[in-house]
Parts: C-alpha cells; structure tokens; sequence
C-alpha cells in the first residue's frame, strides 16, 4: 500500500501533527489500508468526530518530547466536545464555578473524575467525601492560590510532562460500535508504538477495556505500562496507580 491508496481528506489532516510525526503517521495509514482496504476510504466518505480535520490533532506533541502515552476509548460523543486529543473536552473552558467544578467539567464525566481524583491525591480533597460541597470551598481557594484555571492549561500541563494524548479509536461514529473503529487503529497504533519504542520509550497508561487492546499489540510489550478503569467510572478517583502517577506532577498547578 502507498499513500496514493489513503483519502486525500485523511492525508490532509496530517496538516495538525507536527513534522516529527508525519512520516510516521503516513506509514501508521498504510498499515491501516493494508489490513483492510475499505476502512479508511469508507471513513473519508462517511460523518464522523473530531470535525475540523482534527484526526491527528494529539500528535502536535514532538515525537522525542513524549514520555508518556495516554491512551482513552475514543472522542467525546459531540462535535462541540470532541477535540481529537483524548478526554480534552473542546466544550469546557473554565473548570472551577461557586459551587465547585464548573458544569460543562460536570458533564464530561471521565474529566470530572479526572480532577477529582488530582484533588485527592494532593490532599485537597478526602476519597471518602468527593460531593459538591466539599468542592466549594476547594474552588473557592483555587480562584486565589496559584491554581490552573481553565482547561487548555490543564492540557498544557500535561504536554509539559510529555503526554501523548491518544484515543484507541481515533474517530467516533453513532453508527459504528467504538470497539470496531478501534480495532480497525490497531496497525496505526502498532506504527506508532514502536516509533516511540526505538526513541523515547514511554510509558503506556492505559484507560479502560478498549484501550487495554492495545496490550496485544508488540510494540506495546517493549514499553511500560501501568493501566486503569476508565475515568468514566468513579471507582477511578480512588485508583492508588493513578494518584501515583499523577499525584506528583501537579497538574492542578499554574
């Protein structure tokens, strides 16, 4: 297979990633287009998220900056929401309100909890109370003591840190299971695994069970790895290898 088989409107998107990436990416297509020569064809001609040629928006990351690769289902269910960087919710931009988490951080339940368990491991709040009214006063400390207000500087905290912030389904489609897209972005996944194998070698945090597919894969046997229950689930603001992981980091500070 060659990238003249690839859609012209997939090839466009490479657009987002930055140079480092793009050979890379091309050769991930490739494979995508040599284990099933429908798939992407059928995907150019086809409605799906992210919207904005966005598919490859997560690889703005430099390839020999990424010390981490995190790795979710798949985008945001809505057009709005759906950014093509895993669990970056395009429709939230300040996370704190009065009350406590702003709302729209309330809506995309996997960040939500994703902030809680941040809040947890550094103390801020207990795992045995994590409701609305203990987030209020934790709120109200955030708008005055060094606290990230909005999420682009929660992303950007996390590109700091070398996260590479992936979907195991690149698109979201209403009419397809995401567990099928998924599969049909295991060669793409390969590819790029096994990039990041022979240079930085990062760790592979895995969220859920469609993400843990990628554990098949034998790029993914040469890297670390440490995985979870998606965020969606609340058992997650608990995870003690979460809070491990990202305690330290401090992704809640500006």
């Amino acid at each position: 297979m060659t990238s003249t088989s690839i859609p012209a409107p997939i090839l466009d998107a490479l657009a987002l990633a930055d140079a480092s990436w793009r050979p890379i990416l091309l050769k991930g297509l490739e494979a995508v287009a040599a284990a099933d020569p429908a798939y992407l064809p059928a995907l150019a001609a086809d409605r799906y998220l992210p919207t904005g040629q966005r598919l490859f928006a997560a690889f703005a990351l430099p390839l020999e900056q990424v010390k981490y690769v995190l790795v979710g289902e798949g985008p945001y269910p809505r057009a709005e929401s759906a950014t093509g960087v895993c669990f970056m919710d395009g429709a939230v931009a300040s996370l704190w309100s009065e009350a406590g988490l702003s709302k729209p951080v309330n809506r995309a339940t996997s960040l939500r909890n994703f902030m809680k368990m941040l809040l947890v491991a550094d103390g801020q709040l207990r795992l045995d109370d994590t409701s609305g009214a203990a987030l209020a006063p934790v709120a109200a400390r955030a708008r005055g003591n060094g606290t990230i207000q909005t999420l682009a500087q929660l992303q950007a905290n996390l590109t700091r840190h070398g996260f590479l912030l992936l979907n195991a389904a690149l698109v979201f489609r209403a009419h397809v299971p995401p567990v099928q897209d998924a599969r049909a972005w295991l060669p793409f996944l390969e590819v790029v695994l096994g990039a990041l194998a022979e240079r930085t070698a990062p760790t592979l945090v895995l969220w859920g069970k469609i993400a843990e597919q990628l554990k098949r894969l034998p790029a993914a046997a040469r890297l670390p790895q440490v995985q979870s229950e998606h965020p969606y689930n609340l058992s997650f603001i608990g995870n003690g290898a979460m809070q491990a992981l990202f305690g330290p980091m401090r992704l809640l500070r500006a």
